[in-house]
């Protein structure tokens, strides 16, 4: 990106994203300094749907000339500034030349003429290489062979004529100084000019370093001493040029006008103009000949058209004053005062002011409330036109059907954005989903909490897209995306893209699927080491969606897959389904709803590690236990299992951690070992003292240590290179009250078995967790109720079937001790573990018991 002094050579060009956040950010820092609201009357909006067209990117064809300079550049503003001073200095001096100095010598006047008519000559050949803005496209054209043929074919054979010194080639053809009228009407095409003169004061008017309202009345001043002036000196090259010196309106008054000063004849010839034009004169002076009362006839005419348009314009000005510029101006000056009244930071205030600036002139173009008159099947067209070459690039949309493209333009609303413009702030869930159209954003990370200090760590370019994170996963966005330069910005309601998911099936299949793949790409994360080599076709996409979004963390999403009916336990090349990732990763929002999914807790990787072990592996304590509740419903050696799982491995650690967390350290596995003797079988003598001194009955492990006392068949203590004599003396040391122990905080779960460990007297109960299963209790059974039976009681599951029945009698009213406990489908239940969240059970009494036998007694009829 190249980077200026102007704000058009910053915000008009169009450049490609780049990865490389140090680049990323020099290049802000240089654009940013370039801009300021001095700068704001120099933008060129990008067309719908379209790039920008600035000195980066030509428009209309042809190369970019280097030669070629820019009509908003601010060296040739301040020429465009000179050139208007001199057409002022040429259109006043003229007729002044013509009416009062046509026998006396001009002098130093002739000079000057010389020199302002060399300095058109060299605007004339500037001309040729300055591009200009295309009046129906309103973009900058660069092409130098159009730039020619536009000038030459309107404005170049004026400029000549104009600038053509008509006067000094006679004399040099000649020999003598010419005079005549026909020498003073060539010099009449010296008005031409004075066109640069409107084109600075409509530039100024729109310019709000300046007051409309004094712009426009020196605009109106300007014009009207002018036209006094000019007035004024033709009406004394009339008298002058009249035969008959005293019978003119000067001569009456003054008799030998002529000899009088310069200055005298002058200002009597401004007052009988300013007089007449005001309809207040000719007590003093007025006219004297026929020809002097045509003149005056004449220009109090023109005065009437003159006066009508002072007046239009004064009143337009005071009452209306171009009713949406002043309301444009009135609010940017409410914001300057709101933003000093609250003494806002100078950062704000340009990015407020800016905005409005855009906006205003975003609107004067008028072509949204164009496209919202227009009927549906035409605005769709525009859209098509405009915009689907655009979005169907973006990534997220590739692979889409066109109809379902064509739905999303056109609820697509294209936004012009200013730089330095903050589109979506960090940690908000904005509405909004953005695709770039031209123009660059850069996404930047608040530092210390969202502090001063930031960090840019990407820019996005054209066909790009952001926000669509928040649209599809619920989540806060991770950076604040701020403009760099003038963006152009396509924007779509995130409730209008999530209907049209859900409209379209099979599109939203394959927005799903490239969201995910760019997410893999932005985590730094590889399809192969979630996918198997063997997975093809909706099996492969189904992992790759469960499996990568559970590795985002995004909960959301992974609801939405799993009630479309995405298997939760799809695993990947290793072995690793979507609770491993979530579990290792410490996202509980996932577990959780893997968990209300019915995946399989116990599923084992190619290494034979569990959620659990990876749970615990990773210290997400809570996650374990919320997952060891489940385990434990399915399994009741869970506990058992991963407590041996970790001494096979030989990670102290690990099980250091699970006893913290209150697991039996004797509990026993689904083969009946302990993890004392799994550690003595693996020949881990670290892990196997950590237990022994930690509680572990040495007698459970009597297998391996009988393998190890023998003479010959076991290898478990050689490979333990620990003597029985030495388990004895760690055994003697704990119990003679050795001190040591690991439980430096209170157990957070009960073993899987009854009763307590040896050595430290951990007493069995539920395991505490922060949410609580909730059931729903009903009276009877499940195949007699109807729409007329009584209504069940929602309540919080507790630690034990005792509490459980306890609940029964308060809530139901029933005896809970001689009845029935069974679920839904009729099977009894004996047991509080085997109940989950969300269950329905049925207390069932005898009565109903006899009432059901009746029924099946029955014969059908």
């Amino acid at each position: 990106m190249k980077s200026g002094s102007s704000f058009e050579s910053t915000s008009t060009s169009t450049s490609s994203a780049t990865g490389s956040s140090g680049s990323a950010a020099r290049s802000s820092r240089s654009g940013s300094g370039s801009f300021n609201l001095r700068n704001l009357s120099k933008v060129i909006l990008p067309p719908l749907g379209g790039p920008s067209s600035g000195h980066g990117q030509p428009h209309g064809g042809g190369s970019d000339d280097r030669w070629v300079i820019s009509p908003l550049h601010s060296r040739y503003r301040c020429w465009e500034t000179f050139m208007v001073v001199l057409v002022a200095y040429s259109a006043w001096v003229y007729p002044f030349e013509v009416a009062f100095m046509n026998a006396s010598p001009k002098g130093g006047l002739e000079v000057a003429d010389i020199v302002v008519d060399l300095f058109f000559a060299v605007d004339i050949v500037l001309t040729f290489f300055v591009a200009y803005i295309d009046p129906r496209t309103q973009l900058l054209v660069r092409d130098r062979k159009k730039i020619t043929l536009r000038y030459l074919s309107t404005f170049f054979i004026m400029d000549v004529a104009s600038t053509i010194p008509f006067q000094g080639l006679a004399y040099l053809a000649t020999g003598e100084v010419r005079e005549g009228a026909a020498y003073s009407l060539l010099g009449v095409l010296r008005l031409w000019r004075l066109r640069k003169v409107k084109q600075f004061f409509t530039r100024l008017e729109k310019d709000i370093r300046f007051s409309y309202f004094w712009i426009r009345c020196a605009r109106l001043v300007a014009v009207t001493l002018f036209l006094v002036h000019c007035a004024g000196c033709l009406y004394y090259l009339i008298a002058d040029r009249y035969p008959h010196r005293e019978k003119t309106w000067i001569g009456a008054a003054i008799p030998n006008f002529r000899q009088a000063s310069l200055r005298i004849r002058y200002i009597s010839s401004i007052y009988w103009s300013i007089t007449t034009m005001t309809t207040v004169g000719y007590g003093d002076l007025h006219a004297e000949n026929t020809v002097e009362m045509v003149f005056n006839i004449f220009y109090m005419l023109f005065n009437l058209g003159l006066t009508a348009y002072l007046i239009g314009n004064m009143t337009n000005l005071v009452v209306e004053g171009t009713r949406r510029t002043m309301e444009f101006r009135n609010s940017v000056r409410a914001a300057s005062s709101f933003v000093g009244r609250n003494r806002l930071p100078p950062r704000l205030k340009q990015q407020i002011l800016a905005y409005m600036c855009l906006k205003f002139r975003a609107e004067s173009l008028n072509q949204q409330q164009l496209m919202d008159q227009l009927p549906k099947s035409i605005y769709k067209s525009i859209c098509e036109q405009l915009f689907l070459p655009v979005v169907k690039d973006v990534y997220l949309f590739r692979g889409v059907s066109r109809e379902g493209l064509l739905c999303l333009v056109t609820k697509m609303k294209p936004e012009y954005i200013p730089p330095r413009e903050d589109v979506i702030v960090q940690d908000e869930a904005p509405e909004d989903v953005y695709v770039v159209v031209s123009g660059e954003v850069d996404a930047v990370r608040l530092l210390n909490g969202g502090g001063v200090e930031e960090r840019v760590e990407f820019t996005l370019g054209s066909r790009e897209i952001f926000g669509e994170v928040s649209a599809l996963s619920d989540r806060k966005q991770g950076f604040t995306f701020r403009t760099r330069t003038l963006s152009q910005l396509l924007r779509l309601k995130q409730a209008t893209l999530k209907e049209a998911m859900q409209s379209r099936p099979d599109d939203s299949v394959v927005i799903i699927n490239n969201f995910l793949k760019h997410q893999v790409e932005m985590h730094g994360m590889k399809v192969e080491d979630l996918l198997g080599e063997s997975t093809t076709g909706s099996k492969q996409d189904d992992a790759s969606n469960v499996l990568t979004v559970a590795a985002m963390g995004n909960s959301g999403l992974l609801e939405d897959l799993l009630r479309a009916g995405k298997d939760a336990d799809v695993g990947d090349a290793k072995g690793r389904t979507a609770l491993h990732i979530a579990a290792s990763k410490g996202y509980e929002d996932c577990v959780l709803v893997l968990l209300k999914h019915a995946c399989n807790v116990n599923i084992k990787d190619s290494q034979g590690n569990t959620a659990l072990w990876h749970a615990v592996s990773g210290g997400h304590h809570k996650i374990f236990n919320i997952l060891y509740q489940f385990a434990r419903a399915s399994s009741p050696h869970a506990g058992g299992d991963v407590l041996c799982h970790a001494p096979r491995r030989g990670d102290v650690a690990a099980l250091r951690e699970l006893l913290r967390l209150g697991l039996d350290v004797d509990a026993e596995d689904h083969d009946g070992a302990t993890a004392l003797r799994a550690a003595m079988a693996e020949g881990h003598a670290d892990a196997a003292r950590f237990l022994v001194l930690n509680g572990a009955s040495v007698d459970k492990a009597a297998g391996a240590l009988d393998d190890g006392d023998g003479s010959g068949s076991g290898s478990g203590a050689a490979r333990l290179a620990m003597s029985p004599g030495e388990l004895r003396e760690l055994v003697r040391k704990r119990e003679l009250g050795h001190s040591i122990t690991i439980l430096d905080s209170p157990p957070t779960l009960a073993p899987c078995g009854g009763g307590a460990s040896s050595g430290h007297g951990r007493q069995g109960s539920r395991f505490q967790s922060t949410s609580w299963p909730r059931v729903s209790i009903y009276k009877g059974h499940p195949f007699l109720r109807n729409q007329s039976s009584e209504a069940g009681k929602l309540i919080n599951l507790p630690g034990t079937m005792e509490e459980f029945k306890a609940i029964i009698r308060e809530k139901l009213k029933v005896d809970a001790e001689k009845a029935l406990i069974v679920n839904d489908e009729g099977a009894e239940i004996d047991s509080i573990d085997v109940i989950r969240d969300n269950d329905k059970l049925f207390v069932v009494t005898e009565e109903n018991l006899r009432r059901l036998a009746a029924m099946d007694s029955v014969p059908a009829s």
